[in-house]
């Protein structure tokens, strides 16, 4: 989805929809490599103005949560090119818990960034949650 997205120009042509990936983008980390470097030297991916720049400005405008990803090398993988602006909480429950989910975040990040993941990144996207 999120390759069908950048390189069929989507996320050009819609930049105010806010997407959101879940499982902090699944296999995004290990395919970055992928999409900034190997598609856009693909013969009609340069032509349509495809580089690695426009590839990572898309990807880093798209939104990641949690779910099934608390664990420090998931979130490593993701922060190298996602900035924590970016990422927003998500559990998956039932098949972790909310507590161990959060506990798992907790051990990675702190302050500032722990408070943006938890609420304020999802509060900044989706702002009708603000009076819930």
């Amino acid at each position: 989805t999120i390759a069908s997205l950048v390189f069929s120009g989507a996320a050009q042509r819609w930049p105010e929809i806010r997407w959101i990936f879940s499982h902090a983008g699944g296999t995004l980390s290990a395919v970055t490599e992928r999409f900034t470097v190997q598609a856009p030297s693909l013969p009609g991916y340069k032509e349509r103005g495809f580089d690695g720049a426009r590839v990572l400005a898309d990807l880093r405008r798209f939104h990641y949560d949690t779910a099934q990803a608390a664990n420090p090398v998931a979130m490593a993988a993701l922060q190298r090119y996602i900035p924590v602006s970016q990422i927003v909480y998500g559990t998956d429950y039932p098949y972790r818990s909310a507590a161990e989910h959060t506990q798992g975040l907790a051990a990675i990040f702190s302050g500032a960034e722990l408070r943006a993941i938890e609420r304020d990144n999802a509060l900044r996207i989706l702002p009708g949650l603000r009076g819930a």
